[in-house]
């Protein structure tokens, strides 16, 4: 018996519902509806993919946006004056910055230069800030998007142990802190952690947001777990993707099409059959990361125009 699949794809449509009717209700009060501002630099394919996404996805629940591309040579201060000028725009509501950054240009000047009030990433220090405080603030959209898929499958994380695989800014040191507001018992484990399997097999939640694919193996995994896999990985080589799929995946044939696959961080056949509940790749915290997007943007532009919380 396999382990239930977390829908992702499925509960990212139901915010997109919520959002969309929150929206219209917004545009009819004030107007017009939030405006969010997607910065690209570069031309990294999976970037352009997701801001592509990004803006496509505020279309279809109501919210206006636009992309702002640079050149992947675009000097720091010319891409921080503009920042600066979006901030100072009134029509602006939202602004997010589409990292990974290119090579030469500096991450963290770039995210202290956001405006904190129109900050819809959640990662301005003084937003990070007030979310380890449990004061209301954009958070991240990936925690977030683990914490909607949790509530929704209505799995418990009052008292029981979470542990997180990742330390990430973006990940998983924010989802630490969600994690402890809900009452649960939270351990990190990174590149360092001694025995990592004895620490992983404890968990009865165990999120996994590391970039390596199919990392997270049946023996990282108590039985029954709720497991979340956080990691999109793009392989393109076959015979790796037949190793972690099983050679008779309908999934392959789509590789050869494709010419290549996505790979969570965990073991998609390891996973599917130690765990009780796992978020698949694609189709899990993806699609939710987004969602959570679209309802940070309409948060911020609340809490700018209306003195609404955060």
């Amino acid at each position: 018996m396999g382990a239930q699949l977390l829908d992702g794809a499925a509960v990212a449509r139901a915010i997109r519902a919520e959002v969309a009717g929150e929206v219209e209700e917004y545009r009819r009060r004030r107007g017009s509806a939030p405006k969010l501002v997607a910065v690209l630099v570069g031309d990294d394919p999976a970037s352009t993919v997701y801001v592509r996404n990004k803006v496509a996805a505020c279309g279809e629940v109501g919210l206006r946006s636009e992309e702002v591309r640079f050149p992947a040579t675009v000097p720091q201060e010319v891409l921080l004056d503009r920042i600066g000028a979006l901030n100072a725009d009134p029509d602006v509501d939202g602004i997010l910055v589409q990292l990974p950054l290119p090579k030469g240009l500096e991450r963290i000047p770039v995210l202290l230069a956001i405006d904190p009030q129109k900050d819809v990433d959640g990662l301005h220090p003084a937003n990070s800030g007030r979310l380890l405080m449990n004061l209301p603030a954009p958070v991240p959209c990936t925690p977030a998007g683990v914490i909607e898929l949790l509530d929704r499958y209505r799995i418990p994380i009052r008292g029981r142990r979470a542990v997180i695989v990742g330390r990430s800014e973006i990940v998983g040191k924010p989802l630490a802190v969600l994690l402890l507001q809900r009452d649960a018992t939270v351990t990190i484990c990174h590149s360092k952690t001694d025995d990592l399997p004895g620490v992983t097999r404890q968990a009865d939640i165990l999120v996994a947001a590391i970039g390596r694919p199919a990392f997270i193996r049946a023996e990282h995994i108590r039985p029954g777990a709720a497991v979340v896999d956080v990691g999109i990985n793009r392989v393109d080589d076959a015979g790796l993707a037949a190793s972690y799929l099983g050679k008779d995946s309908p999934r392959l044939r789509l590789m050869r099409e494709r010419g290549f696959v996505l790979i969570g961080d965990v073991h998609p056949v390891e996973g599917m059959a130690q765990a009780g509940h796992l978020s698949p790749v694609p189709g899990g915290v993806g699609p939710l990361t987004i969602a959570c997007l679209l309802r940070n943007t309409l948060r911020v532009a609340r809490a700018r125009r209306e003195g609404a919380a955060r």
